[in-house]
């Protein structure tokens, strides 16, 4: 079964017709062409596929697309200002935050969320909003110092 789905993405407002049980990250990667949003685990415990959903973060692969009708999505691709890194992302950067690359989208996610409710951060304030999305290769630490010079 289908559905009419209208939300805004990316600031702009779509619409899209989607199958009952189209998954969120399936939507984005493969209907949408965003492929940014990466898909990990396929049960919400890595975090990689971390978009924001009316400001607040979620796996995208639990979610179902129809499931966004009449909200406000937000990927990765979203957080480009003026065709342009935003300061997160560069932050990110000059930190050594981004290294294989893999989890960096959905960290990203996750932080701008964070940012969005509270601009001023605790390091405490970064690990529990961090603590959804999985990293191998950073040890956290790059992560964190860049979302707290953000400040």
């Amino acid at each position: 079964m289908q559905k009419e789905i209208t939300f805004t993405l990316n600031g702009k407002v779509q619409h899209s017709t989607v199958n009952n049980n189209r998954r969120l990250v399936d939507f984005i990667r493969d209907d949408l062409k965003l492929t940014g949003t990466k898909e990990g685990c396929s049960v919400g415990e890595c975090g990689a596929c971390t978009v924001i959903v009316d400001k607040s973060a979620v796996c995208s692969c639990l979610l179902f697309a129809v499931q966004i009708d009449g909200l406000e999505l937000v990927t990765v691709e979203g957080l480009e200002e003026a065709g342009g890194l935003s300061m997160l992302q560069q932050k990110f950067i000059e930190h050594g935050a981004v290294q294989c690359g893999f989890c960096t989208p959905g960290m990203l996610m996750s932080s701008y969320a964070l940012l969005l409710k509270n601009p001023n951060p605790s390091v405490d304030d970064v690990k529990t909003a961090l603590a959804g999305n999985l990293c191998r290769c950073t040890g956290y630490k790059q992560i964190i110092s860049a979302v707290l010079d953000t400040k």
